[in-house]
């Protein structure tokens, strides 16, 4: 059996070995979508992930603390995300986290999906003779 090599989640060789094995991913649930959205504009402690969350989705999407770290988890062990530092207040630890390069990817390549998608949607809509809302196309 070959050596089992560890690497740093965010390394070139992760980068390399998504690219290479054409990680066409299922599509992101949208909490997770949200949680990366979230931590692409900056590190952020998890409470700070609930409350942006909240807002980017316009008050639909509330985050439970469970839900919160289950989803941060999951993108730590895929090499989404990572733990930018640490600190203690009022005697908690918070812990930030950020964004890996590939996090960044498969976030770009999520949001690319998501429009491809409501773009297409669009354009039968106003073929169908359906658009009202004025929606671009």
């Amino acid at each position: 059996m070959p050596a089992t090599t560890v690497v740093q989640p965010d390394s070139a060789y992760t980068i390399d070995r998504y690219m290479l094995l054409g990680m066409t991913e299922s599509p992101l649930r949208e909490p997770t979508f949200l949680v990366l959205t979230a931590l692409a504009e900056a590190p952020r402690h998890g409470y700070a992930v609930i409350e942006d969350v909240l807002r980017i989705s316009d008050g639909r999407v509330r985050l439970r603390a469970g839900t919160l770290y289950a989803v941060l988890d999951r993108l730590r062990a895929d090499g989404l995300i990572e733990v930018e530092r640490e600190e203690v207040v009022q005697s908690r630890l918070r812990r930030y986290y950020r964004l890996t390069a590939l996090g960044a990817r498969r976030l770009t390549d999520e949001a690319a999906r998501l429009r491809h998608n409501a773009d297409a949607a669009r354009v039968r809509l106003r073929r169908g003779g359906l658009l009202t809302d004025g929606g671009a196309a």
